[in-house]
């Protein structure tokens, strides 16, 4: 169906609202997708049940969507291993040693900050590791977790989209392209791309944003309740002297570096080619058989003690994986709805051309805030941007900057957006709560880029 009109964003939007009063995410996904699939069968509830059952099944038909649920429940048993092993007091012991600025509530956010900056390889990797290697520290100095998991979610999408040398900057880049294949816009796609950066309003100001969030210790809306995470030592209690921090390090490298490694693999010698999917697996893969050599070599941890970790950290993730998959299949049921063909819609018509930056980003913000994805609404999104700019003769790298903020503020706020969700996972943030919490932060933000393209548009119209 090409759109249901108003009842296409409805439903995303129920799902929206009620994990939020509810806080209950997976009961609200449940609900929401049987409506949508409610609607496309004709209100047949029968039809609508088997077609929920087969869609949870038929997820694990895409590779990606099971790579990234392997992804998930892997980095829990790579949690799990490197907390088990020590390596997380000893990475505390070393930064209270050695580090007495770190050492501090403000030094702990800011040490997420600067990991969410310096990776900017791939979102999940970003927040995950952002989020596992601050929060030991952010508990010990009873900084709340929401707060860390605020830092590791403005820092992962925003970035990734500032500093496009990743599988985001492929996409975009692509999109680009197809738009000068198909003649809509004139120009070099990577030069237009890095142009686009500087009016990629939202991501810039979340960044600076959120240092000054940091530095000044500010707290408004629900973030001022935010109470911080009682701190239990981890690892062996047993042993009095504390482990040594590589043990944290080494596996965490590994991670990290092995991403762009598989981007080139998978690529077939670009990175910019690579699959981010099947990329985040390969490094969860060889990082989990580094641990073993190291670990189990290294008599950190017996043979037994190693599985027994990994499977309890891959039990951990369950609770994540499933708002995972239903998450996904709201993505899919969404489609079907025609949500993303009636959000464009709204955009055609008589408008002038100064107000068309802004409402490229707010219409890009809706479809991403209802659908949870900001790749699916830049591949929506950005033809349609690009047509417009082009017919009222708009500066081209604002418009695709437009799309960028708008895409990665409504994934940013979005409770089924992949993005929240793993970052309140590397957190150990309750998901609503992290959603809660950062949503005044993130209206400020969009609510200021909403002026700068407002003038943007006024200057370049």
């Amino acid at each position: 169906m090409d759109n249901l009109g108003i009842l296409s964003v409805l439903i995303p939007l129920f799902i929206i609202v009620a994990a939020i009063i509810t806080q209950d995410v997976v009961v609200s996904l449940l609900l929401g997708i049987f409506l949508g699939e409610l609607v496309i069968h004709h209100f047949h509830p029968m039809e609508a049940t088997i077609a929920l059952l087969d869609g949870f099944v038929g997820l694990f038909a895409e590779g990606w969507i099971t790579k990234t649920i392997l992804f998930a429940l892997l980095v829990g048993a790579i949690i799990k291993l490197i907390t088990r092993a020590g390596g997380v007091n000893g990475f505390i012991a070393y930064l209270s040693n050695k580090e007495k600025n770190l050492d501090s509530p403000k030094g702990s956010l800011l040490l997420a900050y600067v990991l969410g900056v310096v990776i900017f390889i791939e979102s999940s990797i970003t927040a995950l590791v952002a989020g596992t290697v601050a929060k030991p520290l952010c508990d010990k100095n009873g900084v709340s977790r929401e707060k860390l998991a605020f830092v590791c979610d403005s820092t992962s999408a925003p970035i990734c989209s500032l500093i496009p040398f990743n599988a985001w900057g492929a996409l975009l880049l692509g999109l680009i392209v197809t738009a000068i294949d198909a003649e809509v816009i004139a120009g070099d796609g990577v030069a237009l791309l890095i142009e686009s950066i500087l009016f990629n309003f939202y991501s810039l100001i979340t960044v600076i944003l959120v240092l000054v969030v940091i530095l000044w210790d500010i707290n408004i809306g629900p973030m001022k309740e935010a109470k911080p995470h009682p701190f239990t030592p981890h690892g062996d209690h047993h042993n009095s002297k504390p482990k040594s921090p590589l043990l944290m390090i080494l596996p965490l490298v590994v991670l990290i570096l092995m991403v762009p490694l598989s981007l080139y693999y998978t690529g077939n010698g670009d990175i910019l080619k690579g699959s981010g999917s099947t990329s985040v697996f390969y490094a969860v893969i060889a990082t989990l058989a580094f641990i073993y050599l190291y670990y189990v070599g290294g008599r950190h941890l017996k043979h037994k003690a190693y599985f027994e970790a990994l499977y309890e950290g891959i039990s951990d993730m369950i609770p994540i994986v499933l708002i995972l998959l239903l998450a996904f299949l709201i993505g899919s049921v969404i489609k079907e709805l025609g949500t993303a063909n009636y959000l464009a819609h709204i955009m055609e018509g008589n408008i002038p051309p100064f107000l068309l930056p802004m409402l490229v980003f707010w219409v890009a913000a809706l479809t991403s805030f209802s659908t949870g994805t900001s790749w699916g609404t830049f591949s929506i999104m950005m033809p349609i941007a690009l047509a417009l700019g082009a017919s009222f003769d708009l500066y081209t790298p604002l418009m695709i900057g437009a799309v960028i903020s708008g895409g990665i503020f409504g994934d940013h706020v979005s409770p089924i957006s992949d993005t929240t969700i793993i970052s309140s996972m590397a957190s150990g943030c309750d998901h609503i709560a992290h959603v809660r919490t950062q949503m005044p932060y993130a209206l400020i933000a969009a609510g200021l880029a909403s002026v700068l393209y407002l003038v943007m548009g006024l200057v370049y119209a």
